[in-house]
């Protein structure tokens, strides 16, 4: 079992890079909101039914309460922000760079709400990881344009501090329960803020043709299920600080699946950004690691 779970980081960073393909596929046929919320419910159904099938522990309501309030923040907030700004024309590369502020706010945040000790070689490696991801974006970047106004800038910053806080709250309040029942109860709380971000700012409007349906399935089944699932065993395990330094590496394998899907640019800086991320997140984490033995060595030696 411990030999899979070194899988799971790194199958979270692909699957979760997939999310803005996905995204690509789907923005052209649906308003933002009323798309996320038929992802959200689908998904909740869809847990809804596997905890029926595996036969999980149902959630107590103090339990469900939480998972919802992560959910409100981790998918509603997060996701409604980001797909928001997007649409009203935020660029996409200037977006996913606030985005990338998100592993130093967790940090951050970590450290006063979790009492994770956020060492300096730590901090010097998210410092790093957010250098290369500049660097990966920047020549998506272009012209800024008229799509960064206030209202755009603030989504994209509110989403940002969304998914920091609802990891945060995912780790302090609900990680004691069962996994499947509370993933189930995150996607009634982002639900509920896509569906009134829908009645409230769009049309719900779409057309339904092939990409959109294969964006939706995709969406749903692979980052939904499989990606939020890996997501939510990595803050039950790790901590926080660690977890959220993977999101460094997400920019860097959009990069490289957008390449080989539809032959965007790929230079020599961008690569270059993305050895600098990796390192990024190799000091992040390599301090974790470094801390785990020293506190396991004196047990081994008593």
């Amino acid at each position: 079992m411990h030999s899979i779970k070194r899988f799971i980081p790194a199958s979270f960073v692909v699957l979760w890079a997939t999310g803005f393909i996905g995204a690509r596929y789907a923005m052209p046929w649906a308003e933002p909101f009323t798309f996320l919320a038929i992802r959200f419910v689908l998904a909740a159904v869809l847990f809804a039914g596997l905890t029926v099938l595996i036969g999980a522990r149902r959630a107590t309501r103090k339990e469900a309460l939480h998972a919802t309030v992560a959910g409100v923040l981790m998918h509603g907030v997060y996701l409604g922000g980001v797909f928001w700004a997007i649409h009203r024309g935020m660029p996409a590369g200037f977006s996913a760079l606030i985005v990338g502020l998100q592993p130093l706010i967790t940090a951050v945040l970590a450290g006063k709400f979790l009492s994770e000790a956020i060492l300096p070689r730590h901090w010097a490696g998210l410092a790093v990881g957010l250098l290369g991801v500049v660097i990966v974006l920047w020549p998506k970047l272009g012209t800024i344009g008229g799509g960064v106004t206030a209202a755009t800038l603030t989504a994209s910053l509110v989403s940002v501090l969304g998914m920091a806080a609802g990891t945060i709250w995912q780790k302090r309040f609900a990680s004691g329960g069962d996994l499947v029942s509370a993933t189930m109860w995150q996607y009634v709380g982002g639900s509920v803020v896509t569906i009134l971000g829908a009645l409230a700012f769009e049309a719900r409007t779409m057309t339904v043709n092939g990409e959109l349906i294969f964006a939706l399935a995709w969406l749903v089944l692979v980052l939904s299920v499989g990606a939020i699932f890996l997501l939510m065993v990595m803050i039950r395990d790790g901590e926080m600080s660690k977890v959220a330094s993977l999101f460094y590496l997400v920019p860097a394998v959009t990069a490289v699946i957008a390449w080989a899907l539809f032959g965007e640019q790929l230079n020599a800086l961008q690569i270059a950004g993305m050895a600098i991320a990796t390192l990024g997140v190799g000091l992040a984490t390599a301090v974790r690691a470094e801390l785990s033995r020293r506190g396991r060595a004196p047990r081994d030696n008593g």
